[in-house]
């Protein structure tokens, strides 16, 4: 399939690029370091920009629904949308994640593409109960 490509493509375009942090720990702080940059330009869209906001409460979760119900009453707490530029920023703060999860995958020669059909597989077979 021409999405299997993509994945295999992406994972080649990073092993070929992975010259000055090939080590392990280069790769693994850069993965952690990436995360909190997506978290940063997050809240820096809350706080700085003001294109979302947070309006968060207790969760309000009527008595005897089920378990399928619940989503129904699940709230984000986010309120707006963002605007092109925050987007753009976290998008590529996104991009650079999977750069390093993928360039981990790399080293421990892992195939991104099995570890997304496994966790695909994974929760379509538990569903809801997949809540990990």
């Amino acid at each position: 399939m021409i999405k299997d490509l993509i994945y295999d493509e992406f994972q080649n375009n990073v092993a070929n690029l992975l010259i000055r942090h090939r080590s392990i720990l280069d790769v693994m702080t850069k993965l952690s370091e990436s995360t909190a940059r997506i978290n940063r330009a997050l809240a820096k869209s809350i706080t700085n920009c003001g294109c979302l906001e947070v309006k968060a409460q207790k969760q309000q979760i009527p008595k005897n629904i089920t378990l399928q119900e619940l989503k129904d009453y699940m709230k984000t707490h986010l309120s707006g949308s963002l605007c092109p530029t925050c987007k753009e920023i976290i998008e590529h703060e996104i991009g650079s994640s999977l750069f390093y999860l993928t360039a981990l995958c790399e080293l421990l020669d892992l195939n991104l593409y099995d570890v997304l059909v496994k966790e695909n597989d994974k929760i379509s077979t538990l569903g809801i109960y997949n809540m990990s």
